[in-house]
């Protein structure tokens, strides 16, 4: 794992040497060794090498990294170019289309969210091939959610985008008051249309970025094929 040398390194560090975090570390270092994990290990952190902390305007919690090969890179949601672009996205696209009048772009490659400030942040950064959730209950989970206080404790706007029981599990953290929290079903085919179709997010989001005098995100990703 490529260490985290931003201005995330501050607040995170702490975890390296709480108990946890030793035991994760062994465990994922063993598991890289024998089997086929995702992301590949120098994307593990891409999320935090791609988002400062000083930069992060909009969070996306997402649960675990895609469990298939050339999926998963380090972003929640995304997939690296040339990907088929998963349901989820697909019905991320929908929406950003109907609300923003973005094209649906020929990939599912999330980078420039990214680097626009969207911290695109998964509760567990690893996985096992084929085999979903299999890293849960390892410890990711208590590091995600110290970048998750760190980025509460932001004094400045910040939106969360809490999509599905999972990521909404995490709104008690989320107290800061100049921050906003908007909640809506998971944009999974399965819940799709009970009534993430429609929630207006990115719309929100923007508009309240807009309203305390920050620059809103270009939520249109390019086509990547000419």
């Amino acid at each position: 794992m490529p260490p985290i040398t931003n201005d995330w390194a501050e607040k995170l560090s702490p975890e390296y040497k709480k108990d946890y975090y030793r035991k994760l570390f062994d465990f994922i270092g063993a598991e890289y060794g024998s089997r086929t994990i995702f992301p590949p290990g120098d994307d593990i952190f891409n999320a935090f090498h791609l988002t400062p902390l000083s930069n992060v305007k909009v969070v996306i919690i997402g649960q675990d990294p895609y469990h298939e090969p050339g999926q998963a890179h380090g972003l929640s949601f995304s997939v690296k170019p040339g990907v088929d672009i998963p349901p989820s996205l697909q019905n991320i696209y929908k929406e950003l289309q109907d609300e923003l009048g973005c094209y649906i772009p020929d990939n599912g490659y999330l980078k420039k969210w990214a680097e626009e400030g969207v911290l695109l942040l998964n509760a567990v950064l690893t996985v096992r091939a084929h085999a979903a959730a299999s890293h849960r209950g390892k410890g990711w989970e208590e590091f995600t959610d110290a970048a998750i206080r760190a980025v509460n404790e932001i004094d400045r706007p910040v939106v969360y985008l809490l999509w599905g029981s999972f990521a909404r599990s995490k709104k008690a953290m989320l107290t800061n008051p100049k921050h906003l929290v908007l909640e809506a079903p998971h944009p999974s085919p399965l819940s799709a249309y009970r009534g993430f179709f429609g929630c207006g997010h990115f719309k929100k989001a923007n508009e309240f970025l807009v309203a305390n005098g920050v620059e809103p995100i270009d939520w249109q990703i390019e086509n990547l094929k000419k």
